[in-house]
């Protein structure tokens, strides 16, 4: 009795043995795949539309470069490095590759007309 019992287990996990590798398999193929759509794929487009942003630079644009510094385009036409003012008169080079943020001027006039928010407490 004992002993039919062990060869029927036997029999069994080495069924069990030769499928679950490839549940192993489909189960990391699944996990690839959500990972390809939840993260990798949205990273793509964004870094596609961050690199349109950036190719489209005009003059009269503000960018953000990747130092923290806020400037005005004034001259777009180099497709590598753009001139940009970044206070009254001064005037610097930077390489495209290095802009973080691009606003247009029609964005920044919206940005500029709207109220600012007074979190301030009114003193009694």
């Amino acid at each position: 009795m004992f002993i039919s019992n062990a060869f029927a287990q036997a029999a069994e996990t080495t069924a069990t043995a030769a499928n679950s590798w490839q549940g192993t398999v489909l189960q990391l193929g699944l996990i690839f795949a959500i990972f390809y759509l939840l993260l990798i794929r949205p990273q793509q487009k964004r870094i596609k539309q961050h690199e349109a942003k950036v190719r489209a630079v005009q003059k009269g644009d503000y960018v953000i470069t990747g130092g923290g510094i806020n400037a005005k385009v004034i001259d777009a036409s180099d497709p590598v490095d753009l001139t940009v003012e970044i206070a009254d008169g001064i005037k610097v080079s930077v390489n495209r590759g290095t802009l973080r943020e691009v606003i247009s001027a029609e964005e920044m006039k919206a940005l500029k007309a709207q109220p600012a928010n007074s979190n301030k407490k009114s003193k009694k």
